[in-house]
Parts: C-alpha cells; structure tokens; sequence
C-alpha cells in the first residue's frame, strides 16, 4: 500500500507516521504537512531516512497542488489529521481554522475521488476528529458513536463541518471511509500550547502555571501512542462508513492534572515537596469552556479489540521524562513567534 499521511509532522501525526513506517516496512508512507508552528521535522529524526518514508511539504489548501500529488502518487490510503486544533487561537482567529479543517478537508476528498472514482477497492479515506464535536456533558454520561453532534468553538465546529463533508463522500460517492472522534491525547513531542506540556515547561523555568477559572474542567487524557495504535487498528479492520471513539476512560479535573505534574516534577527535580504548586496562577476562563468531555470506548473494544494500555500517573511520569531529557527540543519550539503568542494569550 501507499498512504498519505497528512499532518505527519505534527504531534499526534509524527506518532502515527513513526508506528506505520516502523510496523510496516511493505508500505510505502508518505508525510504531507505544511511545517506550521505545531509542525516539525525533528519530531520524525528516528525514520527520516527509512527507505518506506518520504516527507512531502505542502498544504492542503493548495487544491491543484493536491490533485497533482494525488495523479502522480495514486494513493491506496490516505490518513487525514492536518488540522488547527487548539480551540483558544479559533477563539482569536476563526478563519484559519475553516480554511484548513473545512476547506482542506474538502480538497482531499476531491483530490481521493478523483483517482479512485472508477475503483473504489483496496482504498480508505481515514478522517481522524476530536470529541469536541459532540460539546459539553454534565455530570453523569459520556459520548459515543450515536452522540448528536453540538460543537461550542470556532475549533469543534469546523471539526463537525469536516466530519459531515466525510461522510457526505461516502454516502454520495461511495468513497470508502472511517472516522474517529478522539480524546485529549499527551505524550511526547506535543507542542507546548497544550496543558500538559506547557505546565511541565513553565514548571522546570518556574514560570507562573496559567489554569483556567478554577481548573474544574474535565477531560478524558489519552496517551498519544496509544492513539497511534488505535488509528493502526482502525484503519485495517475498521468498517467503512463507521465512526470509532478512542478514549482512555481517564477522567481528571485540570487543576488535579496540574497538581500531578507539580508532585512528579518536584521529585524528579530534587525541589521540595509543594514547591511547584506555588506557581499555580488562576486566569480568566476560556470564552465558551466546555465543563466535562469523556469517552465510551466500547465499540473499538469489543469490534476491534482496542483498549487503552497503562495507567496515567505511570504514563505521565514517562511524558515528563522525555520532555526534561529533550531540553534542545523544547528550546526550539519554545521560542521566537511562540513566546509572543504565549505572553498575549496569558498575560490578561
């Protein structure tokens, strides 16, 4: 086979080109990503030179650049997770975030039926969503395949737009397809705009922690190869047409996050006991902020044989240990452009 790998650079993608490249040497892999600021090549130093991979610069919303790439290449498969995805620059910048996960979604499709419209077997389009789509749950329940969709941000909306323009192809092309709505993923190599990895970064400078409102909110953490692994099963066993949820059945509370960290973070710093935790500092809440996500799993577990592996203080002890023994790497991302968004984004 050979599969285009889009946003392969980035935090969750780097993770899946690793896994299909390293998992199957028959497969040719090729990585498509425009090199934003979420997007980097030092996160794949481990298989650039592997003979299966070929990094390919370009962006999605270049449609006449897609449809060349894709007569050229004839694609088998194709796994989609180019996408802005941090929900508070769509709150600042909503028109990034239609252009690339509304409009670039679209010109993949059509740049797929355009090779494949004669013989759809073998193929797969693999549109890969976040939970956010369904919006907010209270305080019982969580999503599911059969959650009606309500989506609260710039971000989530135009994830609900790209999911139903998936299955519209599918549906009315008969393009071969497979969605799945994820979870908060963390692990290594994740840009440091997010929770986890910014607390982890401001910690080891101690810099203030931004928490938002009073850190209430909830999330479902899923280990990012975990997700990996499950974006593997997904795409050979799953059934076209279907939507899969990937969770790690882990809910905690963000400040209950933060305090974690500033727990491991002080051992593994030699800092004394509560000392982090000091830098706590409390910023006004998110416009929007959905109260609680969390995932049922339960159709990639019995279907597909999927479930989430180890438990989240061992994984997240192991997160913070890459982090602090890749210190040039996170010096890189950390600066320039970066700084200035960070200090615009908190500093209120």
């Amino acid at each position: 086979m050979k599969i285009l790998v889009t946003g392969g650079a980035g935090f969750i993608g780097s993770h899946v080109v690793r896994r299909f490249v390293n998992t199957y040497p028959q497969y040719t892999i090729h990585n498509l990503d425009k090199l934003t600021y979420a997007g980097n090549l030092a996160n794949l130093k481990d298989v650039e030179d592997a003979p299966n991979y070929k990094f390919i610069k370009g962006d999605i919303n270049d449609k006449e650049f897609l449809l060349s790439l894709f007569r050229e290449e004839q694609y088998d498969g194709v796994i989609h997770l180019a996408a802005e995805s941090h929900v508070d620059r769509s709150i600042s910048g909503p028109d990034a975030f239609i252009q690339t996960n509304v409009v670039g979604t679209c010109n993949l499709l059509g740049a797929a039926l355009d090779i494949w419209k004669n013989s759809m077997t073998g193929k797969r389009f693999y549109h890969v969503s976040t939970d956010e789509v369904f919006g907010s749950l209270g305080a019982e329940g969580k999503f599911s395949e059969t959650t009606k969709y309500d989506p609260r941000s710039p971000y989530s909306a135009s994830k609900a737009s790209s999911d139903h323009m998936v299955r519209a192809y599918s549906h009315t092309y008969g393009m071969p397809v497979v969605i799945s709505n994820c979870s908060n993923n963390y692990g290594s190599h994740h840009f440091p705009e997010k929770l986890i990895p910014l607390i982890i970064n401001n910690i080891k400078h101690k810099k203030p922690l931004p928490v938002y409102g009073k850190g209430e909110n909830i999330r479902d953490w899923l280990w990012v190869e975990d997700h990996a692994r499950a974006i593997d099963v997904i795409f050979h066993q799953g059934v076209s047409g279907e939507t899969y949820c990937v969770g790690g059945n882990n809910e905690w509370k963000n400040i209950d996050v933060v305090k974690l960290i500033c727990k491991l973070m002080d051992e593994k710093l030699g800092r004394n006991a509560g000392e982090s935790e000091q830098l706590i500092t409390y910023v006004t809440d998110r416009p929007g902020h959905d109260a609680r996500y969390a995932i049922d799993a339960t159709k990639l577990k019995t279907e597909l044989g999927w479930e989430p592996t180890q438990p989240f203080d061992l994984l997240l002890s192991k997160t913070i240990d890459w982090y602090l023994q890749n210190e040039k790497w996170l010096n890189e991302v950390t600066s320039g452009d970066y700084m200035k968004y960070y200090e615009n984004q908190y500093n209120r």
